[in-house]
C-alpha cells in the first residue's frame, strides 16, 4: 500500500506548504517518507552512501518495530536470490496493474543463474 488509513485533523495544521482545517481529512504518502529535501540532500537520487540516520524505514524511538532486525536479515536473504535471476522470455511490454493500491507489473517471469 502507498498510503495510511484516512485520519482527520483534530485541529488546524500546517506541515509545509499544506494547510488543514480542523475536521479536515488527511492521508499520509508512505512513499513520501524519509524524502524531505530539508533533511536529505537530493531525495530523489539514488545515494547508496547517503547517512541513513533519521531514515523512518522502521519507525522511531518508541514506535521502532520490533521486526526491524529479522526484517534486514530476510532482506539480506532476499537481495543475495535477487542477484541470481535474470529475466525469462516474457511479453516485449509488460503490463501494468491498474490498481491504486499497487505498482507494478501484471506478471514478471524470471529464472535462476
Amino acid at each position: 500500500m502507498h498510503a495510511t488509513a484516512f485520519r482527520f485533523a483534530a485541529e488546524p495544521l500546517g506541515p509545509g506548504r499544506a494547510r488543514f482545517a480542523a475536521g479536515d481529512s488527511v492521508l499520509g504518502s508512505l512513499t513520501a517518507a524519509s524524502r524531505g529535501p530539508g533533511h536529505f540532500s537530493g531525495p530523489d537520487r539514488f545515494d547508496i552512501g547517503r547517512r541513513t540516520q533519521g531514515h523512518l524505514g522502521f519507525g522511531h524511538g518508541l514506535h521502532h518495530c520490533p521486526g526491524a532486525p529479522p526484517a534486514r536479515v530476510e532482506a539480506t536473504v532476499a537481495v543475495r536470490l535477487l542477484l541470481g535471476l535474470a529475466l525469462a522470455a516474457g511479453p516485449a511490454t509488460p503490463t501494468w496493474r491498474t490498481s491504486t493500491l499497487l505498482r507494478g507489473p501484471a506478471e514478471l517471469p524470471v529464472r535462476l543463474g
